[in-house]
């Protein structure tokens, strides 16, 4: 690892699970006193309609270290959507950052210097509080894996065009894939 841990931003990205339960959760790495400092209060200090940045904390009074922002990527709806949101999704998140420590892809004696932003997806439709728990769990500790490993590389994200895009919303039939190719359009 570099010395000091995150000199710069480090992001990464990571989904797990399907359907209404499924976690989707972008993150952002940095050193207090840098540019992730200055977002990461700027964020919790302007709250938009529906979009109220918080403190993670793994229990009440005990913040996740590093500290971690969540920003809900939805607006938190029914009873039920915003349960998971504060509760199960907000405990997967803590619990997938604290992984990532005690397993050392965060360096725990540099955790109180480090702050972490998570923009996280709770559907709307979620149904299972505790699938809900579970794969934000994977997906938080899976986006730091990927923020602190720089993965997946230029030539991954290439090969994975070679086949095209698709994710759990859409993924274009090959013809549609095919006509819209740069060749394609400029002929």
């Amino acid at each position: 690892m570099p010395s000091p841990f995150a000199a710069t931003a480090l992001i990464g990205e990571s989904f797990a699970g399907d359907g209404a339960n499924a976690a989707h959760t972008n993150i952002v790495i940095g050193r207090k006193g840098g540019p992730v400092e200055t977002a990461w209060a700027t964020s919790l200090a302007t709250p938009s309609a529906g979009h109220v940045p918080f403190m993670t904390v793994v229990r009440p009074s005990v913040p996740v270290r590093p500290l971690t922002l969540f920003v809900n990527k939805a607006v938190a709806g029914s009873d039920l959507h915003e349960r998971a949101t504060w509760g199960s999704a907000q405990a997967g998140l803590a619990q997938g950052v604290l992984d990532a420590v005690a397993q050392g892809l965060l360096p725990a004696g540099e955790a109180d210097d480090l702050l972490i932003i998570a923009a996280v997806w709770v559907n709307p439709a979620v149904h299972d509080l505790d699938a809900c728990f579970r794969n934000q769990r994977a997906a938080a500790y899976g986006a730091v894996r990927a923020a602190v490993t720089g993965t997946p590389s230029v030539s991954d994200a290439l090969a994975a065009a070679q086949e095209g895009p698709a994710n759990p919303f859409y993924t274009p039939s090959a013809e549609v894939l095919a006509a819209s190719a740069p060749e394609a359009v400029t002929r």
